[in-house]
């Protein structure tokens, strides 16, 4: 059986989005700033396009930018308020440590600028504590910058609150909400959101397009210089038939999203379920207030690395993490902001589901990870060492 369970790197394009950019490809191929019949056809379908998106996050079309990606609208997003921020004096920022690397290394460029970054905790059910953000809000605070849902362990974050509270205070909040979008209601004008970045492969919309709201008179700073595209805020020339296509998959994903959850839902806890019951195994994150999709575990006395390999062989494609960082042999950033020790950090497991996958595979999955487990742990001298009491258990 080939299993697919790494939908929070990346997913399949839904049939929707590939007729659509076939069809876009084929037929409507002119550049939408040409003045002719081909580029205005295009121009229509880039602005029809750009409607549905808002209409699926209750925003202006307007206020929506067309991107090569999540990363990229991150970027623009940041650096944009931070410029803002600037030119009034304020130079200082909020976010968090659980962040994708989009975010925390724009910060980390920003510090390098001058700019002050402060860096929220997060509790072991991965949900930063809204008075702690209050606590850390200055006068010269420019920006706010928390994600919507973790793309590891699946965390939600209290959006509304949060935006609540810049609101009252004229402080701009961005959000990343890239593995939110299409995943759960999202309405940036209810939640008080001036930014949030999206990428639409992780929708079932194509690779390499993305989408950045900014709320109307939020300040942008070009990040790429060339023509007036995008009402001059992001140069070159738009990938018309990838836009279309995201935004077919977008309104497809949010028209279904209650249907897509209570499905998923189910399968996600059939598999926290059976894969809790493996000794010394934990599960990542708070157990209601996560995507409907997540499920991030770690296993005591292994490594990650290994386990995946070994999945794959059995036809289960899973991940550890982000797949931004897979080539690192450091463990997550966001467990160990957890508060997990590097060596239970680093047995971790990302199962990411969706509406594709059916609860057999579920099931799949659950006759296998044990045994792998348990093989695992016969190699390892770390689980030696626990077993014998040379070493406690972290893990109960």
């Amino acid at each position: 059986m080939f299993v697919y369970s790494d939908n929070a790197a990346t997913t399949k394009m839904s049939k929707t989005a590939m007729d659509t950019m076939f069809s876009m490809l084929e037929e409507v191929y002119g550049n939408p700033s040409s003045l002719h019949t081909a580029g205005q056809t295009a121009r229509e379908r880039l602005e029809e396009a750009r409607k549905t998106v808002a209409d699926c996050l209750n925003a202006d079309e307007r206020e929506i930018y067309f991107t090569s990606g999540g990363s990229e609208a991150d970027n623009q997003a940041i650096i944009s308020a931070a410029k803002a921020g600037e030119r009034k004096g304020k130079k200082h920022i909020i976010s968090t440590k659980i962040e994708h690397h989009a975010v925390l290394h724009t910060l980390e460029r920003l510090e390098k600028q001058g700019f002050e970054v402060t860096l929220l905790d997060v509790g072991r059910d991965g949900i930063v504590k809204v008075p702690d953000l209050e606590a850390a809000i200055r006068p010269d605070t420019a920006l706010v910058t928390v994600m919507f849902a973790n793309n590891e362990i699946g965390t939600i974050q209290p959006v509304a609150e949060i935006g609540n509270i810049c609101r009252s205070k004229g402080i701009i909040f961005h959000t990343d909400a890239v593995q939110a979008a299409g995943h759960l209601h999202i309405d940036v004008k209810a939640m008080n959101i001036d930014m949030l970045s999206l990428s639409a492969h992780k929708f079932h919309g194509p690779k390499g397009v993305g989408a950045l709201y900014a709320r109307k008179g939020t300040a942008l700073t070009s990040i790429i210089d060339g023509g007036a595209q995008e009402r001059g805020k992001r140069a070159g020339t738009e990938n018309v038939p990838a836009i279309v296509s995201m935004a077919a998959a977008f309104k497809e994903a949010c028209g279904n999203i209650d249907k897509n959850a209570g499905y998923v839902i189910a399968m996600r806890d059939r598999l926290i379920a059976g894969l809790e019951k493996i000794p010394h195994s934990v599960v990542n994150g708070d157990r209601e207030n996560r995507l409907p999709n997540n499920v991030n575990m770690c296993f005591e006395g292994i490594e990650g690395e290994s386990l995946l390999l070994m999945l794959d062989a059995k036809g289960i494609e899973a991940s550890s993490g982000s797949a931004c960082t897979s080539g690192s042999l450091d463990p997550s950033h966001v467990l160990l902001a957890l508060g997990l020790p590097h060596e239970v950090a680093h047995g971790s497991l990302r199962l990411s589901l969706s509406e594709y996958n059916t609860p057999e595979e579920m099931d799949y999955i659950i006759e296998k990870v044990p045994g792998i487990i348990e093989y695992l742990r016969n190699m390892s001298p770390v689980w030696e060492e626990l077993e014998s009491g040379r070493r406690e258990h972290f893990i109960d």
